[in-house]
């Protein structure tokens, strides 16, 4: 396997584009749109939170055959919270984009992400989608990946491609994501296509599987958006034997190479996190159990008092016990060790002696900073992906509607 350039628009048979139609007012990208040129499997993660925009609810339907041929995307307005006109705007996007192509509006799916509460500028969107449409390209994957964006600084983009036999596969992926970022299904929006053919049924399993391994391993500030969406195409333009074993080495070689690719995306995210400036992973190992150890990772990850004295550069470990042990999962105070980059800061139930201190401040001045907890009962482990929380952080969301 191979990381190769070009994202959602290295995949064979994938067209992208990314305009200005107006919803920003910074005059910056806003509406993106990706088409497969063949019918592909599709697979969907969508938030876990009881209020879903409607773009969620619309795709969710839509996905349902497992079929699918494109996504119309808008950024700088989540639609969100609008009742049944939200919806409407919706499937008036979805409509004019299908006619626009040529194709069933039950094979487009929608997302949207900005400002909850506000109505959707749609006769903006409806005027920007025949641009949006002349403009497909094979190497629009940047364009898109630029729309989709809101409070990110920079853009999200991975690709690899492998071999299996003969056959060459590619898998590209786009994402935005910087604040609103935790892990239920998924944390922010996430665009993937591959030209494998595969089962609907087996691609949604390695989506799941893939979003449990890094989407939902990550979290900035404990919050989960109305509009979290992840949506995977796969046109089979590669022209493998179709996969529907998933025992077999072909599925097992895809969900690697899928991993390969959403987790560089979500490590994308965290480091693109609102005002961050500390990327960090928890590393929590000899658990029980693999959901203890992200329990407690996550406890200590959303922490704000951990957050900010990472930010604050301070070694107060003491704050980082005390996460750990509110998470809910038993454990014996005695037998976990803590230890922030390679120095061990407490163990054996207290601190360490000596000069500790000096070396973890040293620690703590670098932008990548590893805290890892032992627990030492089991032989389970759990990574997760934070940021520190910054004076920026809450300047930018703080005046985020203005």
């Amino acid at each position: 396997m191979k990381e190769i350039k070009g994202g959602i628009t290295a995949v064979k048979g994938i067209r992208a584009s990314g305009i200005s139609c107006g919803i920003k007012k910074t005059g910056k990208k806003d509406l993106a749109l990706i088409v497969s040129e063949a019918e592909a499997s599709v697979a969907g993660v969508f938030t876990e939170n009881r209020i879903k925009a409607a773009p969620v609810i619309l795709s969710q339907k839509n996905i349902k055959k497992g079929k699918a041929r494109g996504v119309i995307v808008n950024s700088g307005n989540a639609n969100a919270c609008m009742g049944k006109t939200g919806y409407r705007h919706a499937e008036e996007m979805v409509d004019l984009t299908a006619k626009t192509l040529g194709i069933s509006p039950e094979k487009i799916l929608v997302a949207s992400t900005g400002v909850i509460g506000d109505s959707l500028p749609i006769e903006k969107i409806k005027k920007g989608i025949p641009a949006l449409v002349k403009k497909l390209s094979r190497i629009g994957g940047m364009d898109a990946a630029e729309a989709i964006m809101t409070t990110d600084i920079v853009s999200k983009v991975a690709a690899v491609e492998y071999k299996y036999g003969r056959v060459s596969i590619r898998i590209g992926g786009i994402a935005k994501g910087s604040g609103m970022i935790y892990p239920r299904l998924a944390t922010m929006l996430s665009f993937i296509t591959t030209d494998i053919a595969i089962s609907p049924k087996l691609l949604n399993i390695a989506l799941k599987e893939s979003a449990d391994k890094s989407f939902n391993m990550i979290t900035v500030d404990g919050d989960t958006s109305t509009n979290d969406t992840v949506l995977i195409l796969a046109n089979g333009l590669a022209g493998n034997k179709m996969i529907t074993d998933r025992n077999s080495k072909e599925f097992t070689l895809f969900v690697e190479a899928l991993n390969h690719v959403t987790t560089a995306l979500a490590r994308m995210i965290v480091r693109d996190g609102e005002g961050a400036t500390k990327f960090v992973e928890i590393n929590v190992k000899k658990a029980k159990k693999i959901e203890d150890a992200k329990k407690i990772a996550l406890s200590i990850a959303n922490s704000n008092l951990v957050k900010t004295a990472l930010f604050g550069e301070d070694p107060n470990w003491g704050r980082i016990v005390s996460a750990a042990g509110n998470s809910g999962v038993k454990f014996d105070s005695d037998k976990i060790k803590l230890s922030i980059g390679k120095v061990v800061v407490f163990e054996n139930g207290s601190g360490v002696k000596g000069d500790w201190e000096r070396n973890v401040r040293g620690v703590m001045r670098e932008k990548d900073i590893t805290i890892t907890l032992d627990l030492g009962i089991g032989h389970e482990e759990a990574k997760v992906w934070t940021t520190d929380l910054s004076y920026d952080y809450v300047k930018i969301n703080g005046s985020y509607r203005s």
